[in-house]
């Protein structure tokens, strides 16, 4: 089925035609696999502010991962923990480049080979080895669990990393009586470009995005991080516990959000296209939706749906609308919508200005009525009482 659904008829139920996230802006933080995330958000009609939070370091200028993988070698270990495909296949390649690749294959042939998930069975295959395990939930949790109770005790475990330190695993096996050594095999820098996440914490603070998607726990913090830096990070915690969503790939991505207080949503299944389809519900769900002047008007990000048709709006018209619609059917003062408008000084012909260009844009006039010398309201149907947000 295609991506854009036509509407049939006004208030009717359906995607816009438009597109689900149409009239929205999410903010990406992921480096890896960035494109393929951001194509499938713009294909359902989103505006997207790319802001890689994180680099990876190469892998095989990683003196930690060559330390690690010769200690393997060298003294066996009864147990391997692949937590992800990328780096799965990126610690075979290096150890092919320093030509220890053989050795780790057969080491790792005659361990019990644990797979969190099914992207990383299909890298432990490709590289001619079977997976002892794999759980169905993909979780880390369940793959501790079947450890734990199977006993762990004076067993060598080797952990393969996903970019930072897994918290509480390699405690809860050492506590067990494990001999656990872990295998850092990509490490997360910060971007050695930090103007686009400086826009992007911006965004954040101001409301200029709707939606900030996380893949990993790395990015969620590198970000936090980057915000404590620039004196900044009550405002984006502000604008992230507020209005902008925060979605996240799944439960361990979200952690170092949750431990600041913001709430997160993250999809049944950890994965980009699920992640996406979370934010087709989530975004089109938080909008306001009002019957004006016989019309269905839908209030987005940057955007405003009127009879499921998308009229761009500017950000002076924008910032009027939603004062309007706080209260809508009341009549706003011109004062009050001068404080509304962005940079507004203190001449009202700019309320006046900026409102002409809001109905022009709109693409029906009747759809805000001038009160005169008290101001503007929105034209609420007849019999309609909606309460202020």
């Amino acid at each position: 089925m295609d991506d854009t659904h036509t509407v049939a008829a006004a208030g009717a139920a359906a995607v816009p035609a438009a597109g689900p996230l149409a009239g929205f802006t999410v903010g990406v933080t992921a480096a890896r696999r960035a494109d393929d995330l951001i194509a499938l958000l713009r294909r359902r009609g989103a505006s997207v502010l790319h802001a890689p939070a994180l680099r990876i370091v190469p892998l095989a200028d990683d003196s930690e991962l060559l330390a690690a993988t010769k200690e393997l070698i060298d003294c066996a270990p009864d147990t391997v923990v692949a937590t992800t495909a990328i780096g799965f296949r990126g610690w075979i390649e290096a150890a092919d480049g320093w030509g220890i690749g053989e050795a780790l294959l057969a080491r790792l042939r005659a361990s019990e080979l644990l797979a969190r998930g099914p992207k990383v069975k299909g890298a432990i295959r490709a590289a001619g080895l079977v997976e002892t395990w794999s759980p169905q939930s993909e979780s880390l949790a369940e793959v501790l669990d079947r450890m734990l109770t199977a006993g762990v005790a004076g067993r060598r475990i080797a952990l393969q990393l996903h970019g930072e330190p897994l918290p509480g695993f390699v405690e809860a096996l050492r506590a067990g009586g494990a001999e656990v050594v872990v295998v850092p095999v990509y490490r997360w820098m910060a971007p050695e470009d930090l103007g686009p996440l400086d826009r992007l914490l911006d965004a954040v603070a101001c409301g200029g995005v709707d939606a900030v998607s996380f893949t990993s726990a790395p990015a969620a913090a590198s970000l936090l991080s980057r915000a404590e830096q620039r004196g900044m990070r009550d405002a984006v915690l502000g604008g992230l516990r507020g209005d902008v969503l925060s979605a996240c790939v799944g439960p361990v991505t979200a952690l170092p959000l949750q431990a600041h207080g913001v709430d997160t949503v993250q999809p049944e299944r950890f994965r980009l296209g699920p992640l996406v389809q979370l934010l087709c519900q989530e975004l089109p769900g938080r909008a306001r939706v009002l019957p004006v002047a016989g019309h269905r008007v839908e209030i987005r990000g940057h955007a405003v749906l009127v009879d499921a048709e998308l009229r761009a709006v500017p950000p002076a018209g924008m910032a009027l609308l939603r004062a309007l619609a706080r209260r809508p059917g009341w009549v706003v003062g011109r004062p009050e919508l001068l404080r509304a408008l962005p940079g507004a000084g203190r001449d009202e012909h700019a309320v006046e200005t900026a409102m002409a260009r809001l109905r022009g844009a709109l693409g029906a006039a009747n759809l805000i009525q001038t009160v005169v010398k008290r101001g503007y309201r929105l034209a609420l149907d007849a019999g309609e009482c909606v309460p202020a947000d």
